[in-house]
C-alpha cells in the first residue's frame, strides 16, 4: 500500500487543503491541529526519518483555521544521509493526495542587518547553485521543471494577509540552500549576499524542486534563528538554531493561521 493510500486509510477520504512541513524548532503547530490523526513516518511507506533534534517524525491530519490540513512534524536533511531526494516519498504523497497547497518552513541565518533573530521571511526565490538537484537521474523530461514563480505569487500574497492581520511583520527575500551540516564560512556568506541572496539554510529547496516536479502549488516561510558567520560576534550553533526557533513559533503559527484563513476566504 502507498503512502498516500495508507494515509487515506487511517485519517479518511476527505480532501487535504494545505500540506504544511515543520522545520527545526517549529513542531509545536502540529500540537493546535483539530481533531488531529497522528501517523509516525514509520508506518508511513518510504516515508524519511530523521536523526535531528527537534523533529518529531510523525505526520498529523486534521483541522486548522477551518481547513483540513496535513501537518509534518519534522524533515530529513540532505546532509543526513547525502540524498537530496530523501522527501520525495513525502511530497509524492501529498501530490497523490490531491493536496490543495504545500507550505514549507525552516529555520535559516539572516544575511541582512535589517533582518535579525526572532524575524520571518517568506521567500520569494531561491539560490540552489552548491547542492546536487534531486531530480538527477529521474528518466523523461519532465525533470526539465521550470522555476520561475516556484514560490507561488498567490500564496506569497495569502501569507502577507495573514502576516498582516496577526500585526507580525513580515520580510521578503531570497533563500539560499547550502547542504550542510557544518556552518557557512564567512568568506561563504560574503559570496552568498553578493549573489543577492537574504537568508541561508541547509533545506526546503530540495522539497521545493520536487514539488514542482510532482505539479504541487508551494510557498516557504523562515524562521530568522541568527545572523550568519562573520555578521555577529559569536558564531552559529544549532543550540541557539532550536532555542530562537521556540522563542518564534507562536509568531510562526500566528502568520500560519493567518494564512490558512485567508485561503478559506
Amino acid at each position: 500500500m502507498s503512502a498516500a493510500a495508507t494515509i487515506r486509510a487511517i485519517a479518511g477520504e476527505a480532501p487535504i487543503d494545505c500540506a504544511i512541513v515543520l522545520g527545526t524548532g517549529l513542531g509545536s503547530l502540529a500540537d493546535a491541529v483539530e481533531a488531529p490523526v497522528a501517523i509516525a513516518y514509520s508506518d508511513l511507506p518510504g516515508f524519511p526519518l530523521s536523526g535531528v533534534t527537534g523533529h518529531a517524525g510523525r505526520l498529523v491530519i486534521g483541522t486548522l483555521e477551518g481547513r483540513r490540513v496535513a501537518v509534518m512534524q519534522g524533515r530529513v536533511h540532505t546532509y543526513e544521509h547525502g540524498d537530496p531526494r530523501a522527501m520525495k516519498p513525502a511530497i509524492d504523497a501529498f501530490a497523490g493526495l490531491g493536496v490543495g497547497a504545500l507550505l514549507l518552513t525552516n529555520s535559516a541565518g539572516s544575511l541582512r542587518a535589517d533582518m535579525p533573530p526572532g524575524s520571518i521571511m517568506v521567500i520569494e526565490d531561491h539560490i540552489s547553485l552548491f547542492g546536487p538537484n534531486p531530480l538527477v537521474g529521474l528518466p523523461g523530461d519532465a525533470s526539465f521543471v521550470p522555476m520561475n514563480d516556484a514560490y507561488d505569487p498567490g500564496l506569497r500574497t495569502a501569507i502577507a494577509h495573514g502576516a498582516a492581520s496577526a500585526r507580525i511583520a513580515l520580510h521578503e527575500g531570497v533563500y539560499a540552500w547550502v547542504t550542510g551540516p557544518s556552518f557557512e564560512t564567512p568568506a561563504e556568506i560574503r559570496a552568498l549576499r553578493g549573489l543577492g541572496a537574504d537568508a541561508v539554510g541547509m533545506s526546503t529547496v530540495p522539497e521545493v524542486i520536487l514539488a514542482r516536479h510532482a505539479g504541487l502549488t508551494v510557498a516557504a516561510l523562515s524562521m530568522i534563528t541568527n545572523y550568519a558567520a562573520g555578521m555577529a560576534a559569536h558564531a552559529p550553533s544549532h543550540a541557539e538554531t532550536k532555542a530562537v526557533a521556540h522563542q518564534g513559533a507562536a509568531a510562526m503559527e500566528a502568520v500560519i493561521r493567518g494564512f490558512l484563513a485567508r485561503l478559506a476566504a
